[in-house]
């Protein structure tokens, strides 16, 4: 079981900068409140709700909602998917291609963007399907059926996943829509031609037999959490890749190629064979294609302005399951990216480039994260911490590129520096990074100065043969979560040393487990604030509230009620929930409009249980509804003021 929680504490609690608080992030333990407020000071003036399992979105009174896209509606002129009939019988070739052009599955990040001419435009990732509530029949028990999916559901599934592109427009009544047609509108999905750039390309483990040069792949795949870029385009990130690929690892004659592979999971005996897709193409079997999913598992750079610019898969950003991609301009104009690894036991990193940012020609950055150090983040015990260097990357003038990877590390990353960037897992196992409970998304706050850190999750802390807990990761078995903050050196997210509290313990308030507890700056919660688990993306607003979405308060191991969106106002030490969710679906990708009229999230696999039938079939388009589909909805006050008001 290794430490308990109350053990850890214990003895960070005996040293001095600790007894001053420092721990939870204050110079002594600050008066918890909870509730309606004034919004003095910044924190939002609306009463929090509390989580429930109804199937509606539940919002504080004098707000209101819309949908405003669901999976299925037609991004062009065509019409929209007939989703009734797929779950009845199945797709067919024209449902596929239909597919390809209208919104897809599973939304989860959302962006916002302007055009130079005012319109409004979101990107939004899809990151994966669930074929049980898309299609009849699916599962037996908890797997696919013998012969599922068929052929056609996995090419369906594959042009599913990826990202939309889509032009939204504010109705005079406050609602949104969608503008079907837009030439703004666009899908990337598994089978999107995006180009490799960066110190990857061409690398040997980046050729296979339909690419021998190793410069472009087809697809981008798992697209989770994301970010958006100071020059107006989206980071959108692949986490869970190796739930696309099957075969036998041991079948690989190469040992690196097959020791690289477990330590990502790659191939998952479950998920694999549920996606199909090597029925697509046989490039997702591992012993046809050893090297095809070392081609995944990147940041991939998205230019929502210009449909025509080639997406690109940004190899100095290292590849793991990424979930965050959140960047930030430091004082000197270099721009930094946050992002996290969203695996139990994995690791925060952060990447700075080497150009610097230039606001006066947009075109001048689209090259900037090619470029630049790639750290991985040591917490310590003491509550301080460092950027260790994993490798720097510099373009050399005929476009190769020269790699200088952390002298600490040996083989065989000394040899071939290269794989700085494509076991970037590895290279951090060996530079002694901090294991952590599932780092997701990972934002910076301009009013506090400081990087937050989504940590979900981690069942599996302190089990036998595991790794133990440690100050930053205090919770042995940790099913509910926390939020650690990581205050830079003098505030310049560049810098390459920090110091970090954790604001908060998530939890229920009044358990009677310890490790369950709902703590909020050092102290426990009073018994009307609302529990939370599972912290997953967060969105922070123009005053430094923190938006915290979650994914897990369903658990029967959590809270057992809906996922919602939670709000900490960090100065006043506020917190209340604002908006909860259906059965069965997480809530992701919060983000506000520009002017923080309108409050955007996606409702993520609304009615998922274990079985094929859903409980819920949210957003009930019509009164004949029999299957739930993803969708991003619109919030805004109904006095027409700013969200946070």
């Amino acid at each position: 079981m290794g430490e308990y929680f109350g053990d850890v504490l214990k003895r960070a609690m005996s040293r001095r900068d600790i007894v001053k608080g420092a721990l939870f992030g204050s110079a002594g333990l600050a008066l918890f409140a909870c509730g309606g407020g004034s919004g003095s000071g910044g924190t939002p003036s609306f009463t929090s709700i509390q989580p429930n399992t109804n199937d509606r979105i539940t919002l504080p009174a004098g707000f209101s909602h819309n949908v405003v896209i669901r999976w299925g509606d037609a991004l062009d002129n065509g019409p929209n998917l007939d989703w009734n009939r797929i779950r009845q019988s199945g797709p067919t070739q024209d449902d596929v291609n239909r597919q390809a052009s209208c919104f897809g599955y599973n939304c989860d990040f959302i962006g916002y963007f302007r055009t130079p001419d005012g319109r409004h435009l979101l990107a939004v990732n899809h990151e994966y399907c669930n074929p049980e509530l898309m299609f009849p029949n699916f599962l037996d028990g908890t797997r696919a059926r013998s012969g599922r999916p068929t052929r056609q559901e996995a090419e369906f599934m594959m042009e599913a996943h990826g990202v939309s592109i889509v032009e939204i427009r504010r109705e005079s009544n406050g609602t949104w829509t969608y503008v079907r047609g837009s030439s703004f509108n666009r899908r990337i999905t598994g089978k999107t031609p995006i180009e490799i750039t960066g110190p990857a390309r061409g690398h040997r483990l980046m050729r296979t037999s339909a690419d021998p040069e190793g410069v472009r792949v087809l697809g981008t795949l798992n697209n989770c959490a994301a970010g958006n870029t100071p020059w107006g385009t989206v980071l959108t990130c692949e986490e869970n890749f190796q739930s696309y690929f099957v075969g036998n690892r041991d079948r690989i004659q190469d040992s690196l190629v097959r020791q690289i592979h477990q330590r990502y999971g790659v191939p998952d005996s479950t998920y694999g064979p549920m996606n199909g897709f090597n029925q697509v193409d046989q490039r997702f079997n591992i012993e046809s294609e050893p090297n095809e999913s070392f081609r995944f598992g990147w940041v991939v750079e998205i230019d929502p302005l210009n449909p025509q610019r080639t997406p690109a898969k940004r190899t100095a950003l290292g590849r793991f399951r990424h979930e965050a991609a959140f960047s930030v301009v430091a004082p000197d104009g270099r721009v930094v990216v946050y992002m996290g690894d969203d695996e139990r036991f994995q690791y925060v990193y952060k990447f700075v480039t080497r150009g610097t940012y230039n606001p006066n020609n947009r075109e001048a950055n689209l090259g900037l994260l090619d470029e630049g150090d790639l750290y991985v983040a040591i917490f310590n015990d003491d509550l301080s911490g460092r950027w260790e260097l994993i490798a720097s990357a510099r373009r050399n003038p005929d476009g190769t590129y020269a790699i200088t990877p952390n002298p600490r590390l040996g083989e065989p990353y000394r040899n071939d520096p290269a794989l700085c960037f494509i076991d970037t897992r590895g290279a951090a196992t060996a530079l002694g990074a901090t294991t952590m409970d599932r780092p997701e998304d990972i934002d910076w706050n301009p009013r506090t100065g400081s990087a937050w850190v989504a940590l979900t999750s981690n069942d599996r802390r302190g089990a036998s043969g595991q790794p133990g807990v440690n100050a930053a990761n205090p919770r042995p078995t940790n099913h509910m979560g926390h939020i650690l903050e990581i205050r830079e050196a003098n505030g310049n997210p560049s810098s390459t040393t920090f110091t970090w509290h954790i604001p908060i313990l998530c939890g229920i308030p009044g358990a009677s487990e310890a490790n369950r507890k709902l703590v909020i700056y050092g102290v426990e919660a009073p018994a009307n604030a609302p529990a939370i688990s599972a912290p997953d993306n967060f969105v922070i607003d123009s005053r430094g509230n923190v938006w915290i979405a979650t994914d897990g308060n369903p658990s029967s191991n959590r809270l057992g009620l809906n996922d919602g969106v939670y709000v900490l106002n960090p100065f006043e030490r506020v917190f209340k929930m604002f908006l909860s969710g259906v059965p069965g679906c997480e809530i992701c990708g919060p983000e506000f409009t520009s002017d923080y009229r309108t409050f955007f999230c996606a409702i993520q696999h609304p009615g998922e249980t274990e079985t094929n039938e859903p409980n819920s079939r949210w957003p009930y388009d019509s009164s004949n509804a029999i299957v739930p589909r993803p969708s991003v909805i619109a919030v805004w006050r109904d006095d027409g003021r700013e969200i946070f008001v």
